[in-house]
């Protein structure tokens, strides 16, 4: 069940235009992700999503209602900012009150669900501590807190996570899936993160120069681009430039001298890249796998992560491959000579300029 409609919104700066005729349908209790570069458009989006920027064109409905004009603190929206906004002079405990105070909920009721809030954020023991006596993770939390106290229709993050390092990030992410998951309220959030994304969202809406480019799990965006900007953003990928040749009973795609068979209905008959990603082309494969094109090649250098290794390999005719390998047992030496092999399965046709 759809439960907010964003529809043909466009923004102007003046002269200037920052959005292209977005939409997207939001699901009650979806967690949806903005992801994109800077200047996307993204953060744009969410403040005209949370009232402090008026559309040029379009319309926001809410469950049916029509929002586009309510003000901010008439939408039921829950906000968590980038550099979390608490007020200083408070105690964890106030800060999270204070959305309740302001809509004179009764004392007894204030405590009670600010203490819920607390155990669910799990910083019950740090309610009389004032902000500055929190690490950043700790009042990201407050600021989580503070934003769902009210139960609201709606919870949008701007990049909460931005400031923290990378541990604590892969931490907060869990937390944060496993607090909406506990809550069921519709989440927004913008990043540029896309492991970020991936990880905690039901439905990424990927931007690019103020448009949506495609919309889908992290699972159909990875495998199943549509442009190449997107392949690009959401993984690593490797793009061959050359021809589709259909002429045949098996259509393959041609690139230098190899002939790498396609599969899959639709594909594009103008198709003139073909995205394959590191893990879909095979080191050395062996002599059993029947279905792929092999190639010689050259390691020119690996990147080692624990059980495997990103390796950038030369073959000849072609731009250099990104691969992964096995690499519980050592790496492939910088020079050393291995074997490629491609193959069409997991591959994406792509026409040029997409």
């Amino acid at each position: 069940m759809a439960q907010l409609e964003i529809s043909s919104i466009d923004k102007f700066y003046g002269a200037t235009q920052a959005l292209f005729d977005v939409s997207l349908t939001v699901r009650k209790g979806e967690f949806v992700t903005l992801l994109g570069p800077s200047g996307s458009g993204k953060t744009t989006l969410l403040k005209i999503l949370a009232g402090f920027e008026s559309v040029s064109a379009g319309r926001i409905t809410l469950n049916g209602r029509d929002v586009t004009a309510l003000a901010p603190e008439r939408r039921n929206f829950g906000l968590v900012f980038q550099g979390y906004a608490l007020f200083p002079h408070m105690t964890v405990f106030d800060n999270v009150a204070y959305p309740l105070r302001v809509r004179r909920i009764p004392r007894d009721e204030i405590a009670q669900r600010v203490a819920e809030m607390l155990d669910l954020v799990q910083l019950s023991r740090f309610a009389q501590r004032k902000p500055a006596a929190l690490s950043g993770g700790q009042q990201q939390r407050v600021a989580l807190a503070r934003a769902l106290v009210f139960r609201p229709d709606l919870l949008l993050l701007d990049e909460p996570m931005s400031a923290l390092d990378k541990k604590l990030r892969g931490d907060l992410q869990e937390q944060l899936r496993d607090i909406h998951r506990s809550l069921g309220t519709t989440f927004i959030n913008v990043t540029h993160d896309q492991e970020e994304a991936m990880h905690m969202s039901d439905t990424i809406a990927i931007m690019n120069h103020g448009r949506i480019e495609q919309a889908g799990s992290a699972f159909a965006l990875y495998r199943h681009p549509g442009s190449r900007f997107v392949a690009e953003f959401v993984g690593k990928s490797n793009f061959l430039g050359g021809r589709a040749d259909h002429s045949g009973n098996q259509p393959v795609f041609v690139t230098g001298s190899a002939r790498i068979p396609l599969a899959g209905p639709g594909l594009p008959p103008d198709g003139t890249i073909l995205m394959i990603r590191p893990e879909d082309v095979v080191l050395n494969p062996p002599d059993a796998q029947t279905n792929l094109v092999r190639l010689p090649a050259k390691v020119l250098s690996s990147t080692y992560s624990g059980d495997r290794a990103l390796y950038t390999l030369a073959a000849e005719g072609l731009p250099p491959l990104l691969a992964y390998g096995h690499a519980r047992e050592g790496l492939h030496d910088n020079g050393g000579a291995v074997t490629v092999g491609l193959s069409g399965d997991g591959a994406v046709l792509l026409s040029e300029g997409v």
